[in-house]
């Protein structure tokens, strides 16, 4: 059994050949929920989505994100609509007060759905509507992915990293903002200042999750602060994840990141944007797969291969080198 830890698009690249390697019976797959917003009254989950859209078969994998062929007519007429209404396009935030109204929800993650600013898919968007619709009949997070994951025939076990609600808040020089709005809405262009999971310290990992995390671990080469940080901020997830034997795919080449904010986001809260700062930002973890042209010097294991992830072949080729890393640390 083999638990893999999820978020953007760089651990379900990596799963996407991973079949041979890491049978899907026997693989775990923890995703980040830092990114989840609520919009227009629907709980929007990117990180769990884009692993059960995978797995299931949909995904758009031009993109990463959404189903592919999907159609849009409800998101382009609510574009619409805002602006004969006379409101301008952009993240329009819910009150303070009813940030933390009705259902448990963090502040900051909650939007209107007015000129929604987000692309949602019109069959993504019935995703959305179930899970929102489980959860307010009572349905904790793990159990609406469960059933989920069942209808899209999954055949990997996939978790929420906790039913507790965690926001990444990415604090600018232009003030806070969710990492939605930063990296959705403004392209990662205000300067960052730091990044905050609220909710955090109250959240805990679900008694699935830390069970997961007594397996060995494979963090696929997702961004250390926004994809893999809301987990590890959990102080619970943090220890567990300690305990257990850990490997992780750098992002970088050195100091070139494949893609994505990692690489701003890192510098901001104070870890070099490289391979280097990668290994800093994992004090836990055991081995470290890297590309063949990064020849950067760790002070633990090292396994090398072309990181490179375009093709199912490619996803294979890296899990083999993850494989590898974990038999370097004795699994």
């Amino acid at each position: 059994m083999v638990t893999f830890l999820a978020g953007g698009t760089g651990t379900p690249k990596l799963l996407a050949g991973a079949d041979a390697v890491f049978p899907p019976e026997e693989t775990t797959v923890v995703a980040n929920t830092g990114d989840d917003v609520e919009l227009g009254g629907h709980l929007v989950c990117p990180d769990l989505d884009t692993v059960l859209f995978l797995e299931g078969g949909v995904l758009d994998r031009e993109r990463w994100w959404g189903i592919e062929g999907d159609t849009t007519a409800t998101h382009d007429r609510l574009r619409e609509l805002g602006a004969e209404a006379g409101f301008e396009a952009g993240p329009r935030y819910l009150s303070d007060d009813l940030q933390t109204a009705g259902r448990d929800i963090a502040a900051w993650r909650r939007f209107s759905g007015v000129a929604e600013f987000m692309e949602i898919g019109d069959r993504d968007r019935a995703v959305h509507v179930t899970r929102t619709s489980l959860l307010d009949e009572g349905h904790s997070l793990t159990e609406v992915t469960g059933r989920l994951a069942d209808a899209f025939g999954l055949e990997r076990t996939l978790l929420p990293m906790s039913d507790d609600p965690v926001a990444s808040i990415v604090h600018t020089e232009e003030g806070p903002m969710h990492f939605q709005e930063f990296w959705v809405h403004r392209r990662a262009e205000p300067a960052v200042e730091s990044v905050e999971f609220r909710g955090a310290t109250t959240a805990e990992p679900t008694d699935e999750v830390l069970t997961a995390l007594t397996e060995p671990v494979v963090v696929g080469p997702s961004n250390p602060v926004t994809s893999i940080g809301p987990m590890t901020a959990m102080d619970a997830f943090h220890e567990a994840l300690d305990r257990t034997p850990t490997v992780a795919v750098s992002p970088f080449v050195e100091d070139q990141v494949f893609s994505g904010p990692a690489a701003k986001l890192m510098a901001a809260v104070g870890y070099e944007p490289s391979t280097r700062g990668v290994a800093n930002a994992y004090p836990g973890v055991d081995a470290f797969v890297l590309d063949d042209e990064d020849g950067t010097d760790l002070d633990r294991p090292v396994v090398r291969t072309d990181t490179t992830l375009n093709t199912a072949a490619d996803a294979e080729r890296v899990a083999r080198a993850c494989r590898d890393a974990l038999e370097v640390v004795g699994v």
